[in-house]
């Protein structure tokens, strides 16, 4: 089985970046228009896709998977303003908690942003066990609307990360 046919990447591929990682690496290299060697995240408009419609369109190689990755933009809310529209067709994202620093060697080099998916629409929608963590960059032109990579999941006692 050669790579092309296990989605671009060889057999027993596993990817688990850190939060440097995927902002240093990853993001960083979106940002600026270069090239991967492995196209392993790809980009998506999380607003038009469900968190479980995320998991075939993220999916990578042929193993079962837990955690998806993806590169998106923020659309905004309101044409003129500045809030991100986190909303789908069946239900939205909602910000939880405080955003986390990530640091590399004691440098601030982005965010790191916890949502939760609820069914349905605010302020009467039900919470689910999908989480999101949506990484930015912190010396980014305009960090409001860039693009962002997103580590998906669902929540429970066996994959739970923080």
């Amino acid at each position: 089985m050669d790579s092309s046919s296990n989605g671009g990447v060889p057999p027993g591929f596993r990817f688990h970046p850190t939060d440097e990682e995927l902002l240093h690496y990853y993001l960083k290299k979106k940002i600026s228009h270069q090239k991967f060697e492995m196209e392993v995240i790809r980009e998506v408009d999380l607003n038009k896709l469900e968190p479980w419609d995320l998991q075939e369109r993220c999916k990578i190689g042929s193993t079962l998977q837990n955690e998806w990755y993806f590169f998106s933009h923020k659309d905004r809310k309101y044409p003129t303003g500045s809030r991100t529209n986190r909303a789908t067709q069946a239900g939205f994202w909602k910000a939880t908690g405080r955003d986390k620093c990530i640091r590399s060697s004691y440098k601030k080099i982005g965010m790191r942003k916890t949502l939760v998916f609820y069914k349905g629409r605010a302020p009467h929608g039900q919470k689910t066990d999908w989480i999101m963590h949506e990484y930015r960059l912190e010396d980014a032109d305009d960090p409001q609307f860039n693009p962002s990579v997103c580590f998906l999941f669902r929540h429970s006692l066996q994959n739970f990360r923080l």
